[in-house]
């Protein structure tokens, strides 16, 4: 029975979904600052796994903390194509649930960078 002056509204809704059950759509303000706390997390993160690795790799696609890195450079293509085996890595994709992985494999043709961090470099992370 419905009473005078009020609607039945059904099912109480739970939050972020419409009346029919769809995603309500995220505005841009909101879109922005869900990924801007990705973001701080991942920096965070980051300034507390660094000290576990002894090399940074970086590719045109991601960026790599790791402990063990092997390159090899296949020229039979054109241009060549560069293999890139990591293990135990840390991958810099704020979007990925688990970012600690045992083994990664790299195919390019493109530029990869690879550092050995300095020891010294663990007691200087900077604080934002």
């Amino acid at each position: 029975l419905a009473r005078q002056g009020c609607q039945d509204q059904g099912a109480p809704r739970r939050q972020g979904l419409g009346p029919d059950g769809s995603a309500d759509p995220m505005s841009e303000e909101d879109l922005g600052a869900y990924e801007a706390n990705i973001e701080l997390a991942l920096v965070t993160e980051y300034k507390d796994v660094i000290r576990l690795f002894s090399h940074i790799v970086e590719t045109e696609r991601r960026f790599y903390l790791t402990n063990e890195v092997d390159v090899s450079v296949h020229p039979g293509t054109n241009p060549p194509l560069i293999e890139v085996h990591l293990r135990d890595a840390w991958v810099w994709d704020m979007y990925r649930p688990a970012r600690f992985v045992p083994q990664v494999r790299v195919l390019t043709t493109r530029d990869v960078n690879i550092e050995r961090l300095p020891e010294s470099a663990f007691d200087e992370v900077p604080e934002q």
